[in-house]
């Protein structure tokens, strides 16, 4: 995206990628569909340490600017749910697209090349690859973070912030499955899913939550494992069409009417057998006191989970964390100290929630710095 806006801009452009073919990672998103936008993007909707910083490039290139561009190549699309849009087709539609936009301007591409070294001297940067040496006045950091590593992801952009005296944020697995104990009863239940509200926090969601051989995912799930930290609990409502009294008022109406098969009704058959012995509630309605069912009702509202761990980098699928927003413009997403340098995309400390949001942020920070260089 960067370098196809600064190609319109009349630049000379050499994209290099270390990997074998261009846009991996746009390759399996989505189930291979690629949700490459979200209507609903604004900048509350990232993390970072300023919270703030994503306004700018969000609001000058935004989720319609994309869509024109998609709609431009013919490539059908679709919403699928909370704002998020896929191509009817496949993830491959967009990466012909960003190259063919690409070569309309003349972006030079040195695909499957590695880079040796890059020094900076003269206002010049100088790139060693394994092929051949670049030389430019700008040099765009756009190598994501760590997050998939059998895609060929790395930390590169981090070790060439700091060799140029950038503040890293410290990086973290985000939008990535959370593991329970191996004791937790709840991991018995792999397979089983169920719409939930899932709070770490004040972060809050209401989506689909899976129960896995290794503990919880879901997008409910992964959007709130980039709010938790490790050694913090998080909280599921478990019901939240219930309202308060719901059990107690059930008491009264049907008081024969068993706990167990009461929360089969609203949710799936293994999970409330594994809550109601949890709970410690059985039988029939009437034989339970009001004050245990008020206690079930809280409960189930909150049941807290204690996560051990997440699935890592290997499972997450972006990064919390990366270059500080603090050494770049919010404008241009060049340094402040090296002029000339830029950085974009997940490499910097601004992530998204599920649902398109990091690919907006792509396309958004890579149009600011292609306009700028």
């Amino acid at each position: 995206m960067c370098a196809a806006t600064a190609g319109q801009q009349g630049k000379r452009v050499l994209v290099i990628d270390h990997a074998e073919k261009a846009g991996k990672k746009i390759l399996i998103s989505g189930g291979g569909r690629c949700n490459f936008t979200n209507t609903g993007t604004t900048h509350e909707r990232f993390i970072s340490a300023n919270p703030h910083f994503a306004r700018s490039a969000l609001a000058r290139y935004t989720p319609a600017d994309f869509i024109a561009l998609v709609d431009r190549y013919g490539i059908a699309w679709h919403e699928k749910t909370l704002g998020q849009l896929f191509c009817d087709g496949s993830a491959r539609q967009i990466v012909a697209m960003l190259l063919e936009e690409g070569e309309k301007w003349g972006v030079k591409q040195a695909i499957d090349t590695r880079i040796a070294e890059i020094q900076h001297a003269d206002g010049e940067f100088r790139v060693t690859c394994s092929t051949k040496v670049a030389q430019a006045r700008a040099l765009v950091i756009a190598t994501g973070g760590p997050s998939i590593p059998k895609m060929g992801a790395t930390g590169f952009a981090y070790d060439l912030a700091r060799q140029f005296g950038l503040k890293v944020v410290e990086p973290r697995p985000a939008l990535v499955p959370l593991t329970l104990g191996g004791d937790d009863p709840f991991r018995a239940l792999a397979g089983v899913a169920t719409e939930v509200i899932a709070r770490a926090g004040k972060a809050a969601f209401r989506e689909a939550m899976l129960f896995t051989h290794r503990g919880l995912s879901g997008p409910a799930v992964l959007q709130v494992s980039s709010y938790w930290r490790h050694g913090e609990p998080i909280a599921v409502d478990l019901l939240p069409d219930r309202t308060e009294g719901w059990l107690r008022d059930a008491k009264r109406t049907t008081p024969r009417a068993q706990v167990g098969k009461l929360l089969a009704g609203a949710m799936p058959q293994r999970l409330a057998e594994a809550l109601v012995g949890a709970l410690g509630i059985s039988g029939e309605l009437a034989n339970v006191a009001d004050a245990k069912l008020a206690a079930a009702e809280r409960a189930l509202a909150a049941w807290r989970f204690a996560p051990n761990g997440s699935e890592g980098f290997a499972k997450a699928e972006v990064t919390v964390g990366g270059v500080s927003t603090a050494e770049l413009s919010s404008q241009t997403m060049e340094a402040k100290r090296v002029p000339g340098l830029y950085v974009i995309g997940e490499a910097v400390d601004v992530t998204g929630w599920l649902g398109g949001y990091n690919f907006q942020w792509a396309w958004a920070s890579g149009w600011a710095a292609g306009m700028a260089v």
